[in-house]
């Protein structure tokens, strides 16, 4: 079943105000009010579903290396930014499910390992999100990893990503059972709004920091975008409420 989708989602759990894909991100984005993060998961050397984007250390942590060839002992022990450590899927997991936030988990495979990711992404989800009326939403650029995620854990709803949309992207979207549509917000046309809309397909835009192409998108029927500005989407989120009926 697909998540009831916010209007906005943080962007690799909090956005531009706190270091990215760490727990502090996420209880920013919570205490800021947003209802939904994003964050990436690949596996430590040990086989550690954890939250990090790139393949390498450098950029996001005082570390060197690969992440697949960093142990855990290593990895935990690292700085990624403010004092914060590189969290486990598990943790990132349990915390959105405490806070009430829908997770959009992006299965980031590092080359290679795109079934093993999936396969332990799906295992935690499954444990951590087991009887919750707010499933996480698995995502990613790898069919094969959503094939998997699809296989190991089936009730989970899948969202399909890509830079570019391919003119085939619904032939693969009912092929992996997904959900929803994921995109970069400046490749989106008139022609994608159209097909999404035709086949009732929820799409899903990153990254939008700019309030009057955040305005454009959602004029034109995406459901939801991917932000750093969080400031942003609280004064829009606000703004919208204030126009809608009430009950």
């Amino acid at each position: 079943m697909l998540p009831s989708l916010p209007r906005w989602i943080a962007h690799r759990g909090g956005g531009s105000l706190a270091p990215e894909n760490t727990l502090a991100g996420i209880r920013l984005a919570a205490r800021l009010g947003l209802r939904a993060v994003e964050f990436d998961v690949m596996l430590s050397a040990d086989g550690t579903p954890v939250l990090i984007h790139d393949e390498t250390l450098e950029r996001t942590t005082n570390g060197r290396g690969r992440v697949a060839e960093t142990a855990d002992a290593v990895l935990f022990a690292l700085d990624a930014g403010d004092g914060e450590p590189v969290p486990t899927f598990r943790a990132a997991a349990s915390l959105c499910r405490e806070l009430g936030l829908l997770a959009n988990v992006e299965i980031k495979p590092a080359g290679g390992y795109e079934r093993a990711t999936a396969e332990a992404v799906a295992q935690v989800a499954l444990a951590v999100w087991q009887g919750s009326a707010r499933l996480p939403l698995l995502s990613s650029f790898s069919p094969e990893a959503l094939a998997v995620a699809r296989e190991r854990a089936p009730q989970l709803p899948r969202g399909l990503l890509y830079d570019q949309v391919p003119a085939d992207w619904h032939a693969a979207f009912v092929e992996l059972d997904a959900c929803t549509l994921h995109c970069a917000a400046g490749q989106v046309d008139g022609q994608l709004l159209a097909a999404a809309a035709a086949h009732r397909v929820p799409l899903l835009c990153f990254t939008v920091n700019c309030p009057e192409q955040a305005k454009m998108l959602f004029a034109g029927g995406v459901a939801a975008l991917f932000t750093d500005r969080l400031d942003l989407a609280v004064a829009e989120t606000a703004a919208y409420n204030r126009l809608q009926p009430s009950a």
